[in-house]
């Protein structure tokens, strides 16, 4: 099973900019759409951002449009979420989470159901 592991996570002010990284381990990459999820104290798990396999195809939720950034790098089995205007509604555990789609390679979606999960990083945005 696809192994993943966050970081990057930590206090930033509001309008700051923090990159999460999720490196993988286990399995090559490249039949894997890669997803960002948070999750805020009290509330339920939420996308933010999903990458197809090939890189070709990212979708973002509604909220962060425009500030956030989602990339990979296969050959380095890594995948990262650069968020910038960071926002305190922002404040969440991130979690990368990874799904096998051999023969989906330019699509992703926030709605599949992904299995294979990091163990989260805390992102908090406080003055």
């Amino acid at each position: 099973q696809l192994q993943l592991v966050e970081s990057g996570g930590g206090l930033v002010q509001p309008g700051g900019s923090l990159r999460l990284s999720c490196a993988a381990s286990g399995f090559t990459l490249d039949y894997y759409a890669i997803g960002w999820f948070r999750q805020a104290p009290g509330k339920e798990r939420e996308g933010v951002s999903c990458i197809s396999s090939n890189g070709g195809s990212r979708n973002y939720a509604d909220s962060v449009k425009g500030r956030f950034t989602i990339s990979r790098d296969n050959a380095k089995n890594m995948m990262y979420l650069q968020m910038n205007s960071l926002k305190p509604e922002d404040t969440a555990v991130y979690y990368c989470a990874g799904v096998r789609k051999r023969f989906i390679s330019n699509r992703c979606d926030l709605t599949w159901q992904y299995d294979s999960w990091g163990q989260g990083t805390q992102v908090t945005v406080s003055s």
